[in-house]
């Protein structure tokens, strides 16, 4: 390994990507490059040209060499982290058959809730075997989905991959996932570590078209091409991780896993809203996705939809800046502007009650925050469960809540956190989680350690975290928020019954 070792990691999320390059040894950022995707897509539908995720790529590394000043042959390795559940079907040259499904594309909650009924035990029988229940996220709803709406597209499949598995692919000509990503399509069974013969079977999916699962997302799957060395300005033959889905990685870089930190929460602010932990616990409840880690563990979790992408809606609407908000004092907003995911309302719109005269539009954006915050908080306890815990005991019940995300670094996001939750808050100093882990996979596949060990390593080299005591909880929104999404779920369940 080079005197200076450099390594990349890679987070390709739905709205950009960032490409990190990170000492090798210590962690430590010395560049980050970024580029824009296009998501198109309306009436539920969000859909991306796989390409351009591997031009961002391109341009994301290429910028962050640019910026560091690194000679590209001191780059030991690379690793792709990828957003999760995307359907990226591919013809026999390796060609986009059609633009990406991408995981919040709601048109397949049809789809998602007709394989909970094909299997004898219904959505239990899924978790149990899979870990996660069909919603209109998963992989497999997607594929369901294509074959229905778009046989021709369908039977012209030659390979099914995942976001991060097409982008690691252009990278080592290597067909290969993870078990953390793979844990998010509905045909990887985390009861087994494999491939489920008996779902593919029902989805009329042939495992020859699926690509290898690797032990780990920080396994060397392969080297560097040649042309993927040319576009991207580095030199052929370097390490390829096999990489891992977002919420994977992400944990990697907090040091959550087999040789880190085990059943404590995060709560991730982003385009989604989500909560987990990582642990060794196989989570089997159709409450939450019940994912595998990348390291051998597991990464119980739950998804919002609509978190800051649709609170930036609201105060758009309003004429307000994100931070221009007040509490909400009686006002409830529900910003399910794309239908939501937990709860699984795929259906749902927007929803504002309690508006008075003295109502202002700065406590209309603060009930939007609200109406997130409770949103993705409820699931918290579940994930607790799922690791093992007690929720309500006092141990559990006092755990910091580690926030990242976009939203990590909104004074309005931390303060509506705080006080809804009733937790102490430990903020990461660094704000690129999910490209540091993605980076910390790189170094494994380069060296053979273990992630999360490379990760704890570098994290005692860096800034230390922000941390905030806990606040006494704001029972009272609590209870009003938590009672209109009660009145929300239970409505849309009558509906879609009736």
């Amino acid at each position: 390994m080079p005197a200076q070792a450099v390594v990349i990691g890679v987070d390709s999320s739905t709205q950009s990507t960032k490409a990190v390059l990170a000492d090798a040894a210590t962690g430590r950022t010395l560049a980050v490059g970024r580029a824009a995707h296009e998501v198109s897509g309306e009436a539920g539908a969000r859909e991306t040209d796989p390409e351009l995720w591997w031009r961002a790529l391109c341009d994301a590394v290429a910028q962050a060499l640019k910026e560091s000043g690194v000679r590209p042959s001191a780059v030991t390795g690379i690793a792709v982290a990828g957003q999760q559940h995307g359907l990226v079907v591919l013809d026999a040259q390796g060609r986009p058959v059609r633009p990406a499904l991408l995981w919040n594309d709601t048109r397949s909650a049809p789809q998602a809730a007709a394989l909970a009924r094909e299997l004898p035990g219904g959505a239990r029988e899924w978790a149990e075997r899979t870990g996660s229940a069909p919603v209109a996220a998963l992989t497999a709803a997607k594929w369901r989905l294509l074959t229905e709406r778009e046989p021709r597209a369908a039977a012209a499949v030659a390979a099914v991959r995942l976001p991060h598995d097409y982008l690691t692919e252009k990278l080592s000509g290597v067909a290969a996932t993870d078990p953390g990503d793979a844990s998010g399509t509905g045909w990887y069974a985390t009861a087994t570590g494999g491939y489920d013969p008996e779902l593919l079977g029902l989805l009329g999916l042939d495992a020859r078209l699926l690509p290898e699962v690797a032990p780990t997302g920080g396994t060397r799957i392969g080297s560097l091409r040649p042309a993927a060395a040319e576009a991207l300005g580095l030199p052929a033959g370097i390490a390829v991780a096999a990489g891992t889905g977002d919420n994977m990685a992400a944990a990697v870089g907090l040091g959550l896993g087999g040789t880190g930190l085990l059943d404590h929460p995060v709560l991730s602010l982003g385009t989604s809203g989500t909560v987990y932990a990582a642990t060794r616990a196989r989570p089997v409840t159709p409450a939450l996705s019940g994912f595998a880690a990348t390291d051998g563990t597991y990464l119980p979790l739950a998804c919002t939809l609509n978190c800051t992408l649709a609170v930036d809606r609201i105060a758009a609407l309003l004429g307000l800046g994100r931070d221009a908000a007040e509490s909400g004092r009686g006002v409830v907003l529900l910003p399910y502007l794309d239908g939501e995911r937990t709860p699984d309302l795929p259906g749902a719109a927007g929803l504002l009650t309690g508006l008075r005269h003295t109502t202002t539009r700065q406590q209309i954006l603060g009930a939007a925050y609200e109406g997130a915050v409770v949103t993705v908080l409820r699931a918290l306890d579940e994930v607790l469960t799922a690791c093992g815990l007690d929720p309500a005991a006092p141990g559990p019940a006092s755990l910091p809540l580690r926030l990242i995300g976009g939203g990590a670094r909104g004074r309005y996001w931390v303060e509506t956190v705080r006080r809804l939750s009733g937790r102490p808050l430990v903020i990461p100093a660094d704000a690129d989680l999910t490209a540091l882990g993605a980076a910390a996979l790189a170094a494994a596949a380069a060296t053979g350690a273990d992630p999360v060990t490379v990760a704890r390593t570098w994290s005692t080299g860096s800034p230390p975290p922000a941390e905030l005591p806990a606040l006494d909880r704001d029972t009272e929104t609590w209870a009003r928020v938590s009672s209109e999404i009660d009145t929300l779920t239970r409505d849309e369940g009558t509906t879609a019954t009736g």
